[in-house]
């Protein structure tokens, strides 16, 4: 009986130390949130920012089919005009550096970019052209997307030949 009065009383008081102490303790301030950089160029975005953060994928996707497999070019969703506005003044890349606009929420979000596996992440001219047979290549990264396998930028060069 003794001895479970002894550990009970080391149990409370080891109990009302720590909650004492745990106003001492410094608080968590939760995740660090991503640094969102303002476009270097534009007015403004082609869509509200909410949206974009949630829908940006589904546009470059659809943007992507839409341009290679059908062969509809326009600038409003397009990759390359995403960089031209977001590229960091500091380093000219959106995914060179932490904080770049792209590395910076998807390293939040934990989330792989894979489109700078073959794109350039800086700024391009507009007599950029694609090394691959684009249609071909973006057709089979599409098909291995839906069955949640990959296609390494190897295998797209490959594809051409």
């Amino acid at each position: 009986m003794k001895r479970l009065l002894a550990l009970g009383a080391v149990v409370l008081t080891t109990a009302a130390l720590a909650w004492a102490g745990a106003d001492a303790q410094p608080k968590a301030g939760g995740a660090p949130k991503p640094v969102i950089t303002k476009a270097v160029s534009g007015e403004q975005c082609v869509e509200n920012t909410e949206y974009m953060r949630r829908n940006h994928m589904k546009l470059l996707d659809v943007h992507r089919d839409k341009t290679v497999i059908e062969g509809v070019r326009t600038k409003k969703h397009s990759l390359k005009e995403c960089i031209n506005c977001h590229a960091s003044e500091t380093t000219g890349s959106v995914a060179k550096a932490k904080e770049d606009f792209c590395v910076s929420c998807h390293s939040y979000a934990a989330v792989k970019i894979d489109c700078f596996d073959c794109h350039s992440t800086k700024p391009q001219g507009s007599a950029a052209l694609h090394p691959l047979n684009a249609e071909t290549a973006h057709y089979q990264h599409k098909l291995a997307a839906q069955v949640n396998a990959t296609v390494s930028a190897e295998e797209m060069a490959g594809i051409s030949r």
